[in-house]
């Protein structure tokens, strides 16, 4: 076998073990995506319904919010709203619409868990935020006490403004 034969094995035999190589990390990586995604599922199930559970004690205090599931492209959630209408003697007929919705948006390719909330109260917007943790590294607490923390200030903010 001449020199140029064995060097183009050892080319060949580097070539397949760098494909080997290239091969079981891409099944780690896919593994690892599939182990994201669940764990998405799994604390947006979690967060959703703790959420539902909160804002829907929001009526029992408050008569007249209508409260509905929230599923699109925006993600999954809970949203309750109510329209007010007011008599004034100088401006006639008001509407007043107040609304709380929060969501758990969709996985992304950053692999984040990112909760978003929405709130008008009187129509005037009070908030619009989103917290977010990498899926890695989630503390659902933390997500669990924002969201309540959320809650609370619409209720108190809403209470407020009657």
């Amino acid at each position: 076998m001449t020199d140029f034969e064995q060097r183009l094995n050892k080319a060949i035999q580097r070539g397949e073990r760098l494909g080997s190589v290239r091969a079981e990390a891409e099944a780690e990586k896919k593994l690892n995506e599939e182990e994201l995604r669940r764990l998405h599922r799994d604390y947006r199930l979690e967060l959703t319904e703790h959420i539902e559970k909160c804002l829907e004690k929001l009526p029992r205090h408050f008569p007249g919010f209508e409260m509905g599931t929230v599923v699109n492209e925006r993600g999954w959630g809970t949203a309750i709203s109510r329209d007010d209408l007011e008599i004034d003697p100088d401006r006639g007929r008001v509407n007043y619409f107040s609304r709380v919705e929060m969501l758990v948006r969709p996985i992304s390719e950053y692999f984040v868990l990112e909760l978003a909330a929405k709130a008008t109260v009187r129509n005037k917007e009070i908030f619009n935020r989103s917290h977010f943790q990498r899926l890695a590294e989630v503390d659902i607490t933390s997500f669990v006490e924002m969201s309540d923390l959320w809650v609370l200030e619409f209720a108190e903010r809403y209470a407020a403004s009657r």
